[in-house]
């Protein structure tokens, strides 16, 4: 398997994603984090920068360059706190990255300005320009470009106005320069690998995302197909009844509970009568209307808590909970009416539909399904001797 590298290259140099879209979505993805750290960022910086006016009092008294020093301190405080305020509502790498880039700008010529204005004070400001430029990489959130281009704009910056100003030796400019390269070294190659290693987090957790979002999927499309495939093995195609096997377990529970509770339990058989006549002269699709057809009567005639089978063929069973034999009679008599109502004058001239159908019903607390079955079979066989086109009570029920 690749790695998330391979799979998601970054610039070797700006840690950012060598595909803008991906580049896109992890800025949008950061922007709320973003907003509030550059905003805190600033608060703390402006802060910071206005405490130093008291070090202002201590190198230049009471004179024209405090006030300046002092109104530039105010001036730059302000911008940070209005730029703090203006980043957490809208600030976006994505849409507005010119508005993370202006406080470190406006800080560095702050810094650069208090040179001319403080020059005695070099030793102490070089130190301020170290924490000023590991401020940049690591507490004010930006992009690498804009970092590197502020802090060399800086770091530039102040060694010009102390070359100029405070007329620092070669040799001290010399460690100077080092001291402002090593620490833009450091603190860039700290940058670069923290935006690496988020950007590289970011693209794990999008690819996670994607493989819960197919993992959730194809768990929808098994239970789908599962769902299909239960109601494959519970429902007959042709008349949406229960399958044999599905009717045997309901009726089956039905059955149980009814010994339970000990509570009338009936079950009958149904017939087509001559329906081989029916498949042999109108051909198979006209039988399957017609069973479709006793099936929707069945529908129509029993009680929705009664338990329907297509048994196989042209038979069909049904299981009545709470029903006396003599009364599964008169419902098995109502249904052989209806079905014989049916009318199928143009498809099959001169043929009535007609069913047979056998009764059974409990006879004691031992008698099984098995049992019931085979008795609503012989009364149905026994319907069919007598002339069909009935309703036949078992003996035993």
């Amino acid at each position: 398997m690749s790695s998330p590298a391979t799979r998601y290259p970054l610039h070797r140099l700006s840690g950012q994603f060598q595909d803008p879209g991906q580049e896109a979505a992890y800025r949008l993805d950061i922007e709320p984090r973003v907003r509030l750290e550059s905003s805190v960022a600033l608060c703390v910086a402006a802060l910071i920068f206005a405490m130093f006016a008291i070090s202002d009092y201590h190198f230049v008294g009471l004179s024209l360059e405090l006030t300046l020093l002092l109104a530039m301190r105010l001036v730059v405080a302000a911008a940070c706190l209005t730029l703090a305020f203006v980043l957490r509502r809208q600030g976006s790498y994505l849409r507005h990255a010119w508005l993370h880039a202006l406080p470190l700008w406006i800080l560095a010529t702050a810094i650069i300005l208090i040179v001319p204005l403080r020059p005695e004070s070099l030793s102490t400001q070089v130190s301020g320009v170290v924490v000023a430029t590991m401020a940049f990489y690591l507490l004010i959130p930006n992009l690498i470009p804009v970092v590197v281009a502020a802090s060399l704009y800086m770091g530039l910056g102040f060694m010009g106005a102390a070359l100029m100003v405070a007329e620092i030796p070669a040799a001290l400019a010399l460690r100077l320069m080092l001291v402002l390269v090593m620490t833009n070294a450091v603190g860039f190659f700290a940058l670069l690998r923290l935006e690496t290693l988020q950007r590289t987090q970011f693209a794990l957790l999008q690819e996670e995302r994607v493989q819960n979002q197919q993992l959730t999927e194809e768990i929808s499309r098994r239970r789908s197909l599962e769902a299909q495939l239960r109601s494959l093995a519970e429902r007959d195609a042709l008349t949406d009844l229960d399958s044999r096997s599905h009717f045997m377990q309901r009726a089956g529970e039905l059955l149980r509970r009814a010994q339970v509770d000990r509570a009338p339990f009936s079950l009958f058989m149904i017939d087509a009568d001559h329906f081989k006549t029916i498949n042999d002269t109108w051909g198979h699709s006209q039988g399957d209307r017609v069973l479709a057809a006793i099936a929707e009567a069945c529908r129509r005639t029993l009680r929705p808590q009664d338990v329907i089978g297509r048994f196989g063929g042209e038979e069909f069973i049904v299981a009545l909970l709470d029903t006396h034999p003599k009364d599964a009679q008169v419902i098995a008599e109502r249904l052989r009416q209806r079905v014989a109502a049916l009318s199928f004058d143009d498809d099959m001239p001169g043929h009535r539909l007609a069913v047979t159908i056998g009764v059974a019903g409990v006879v004691d607390e031992a008698t099984d399904l098995g049992t019931l079955i085979q008795r609503a079979d012989q009364a149905l066989y026994a319907g069919k001797r007598g002339g069909r086109n009935r309703v036949e009570m078992s003996q035993e029920a």
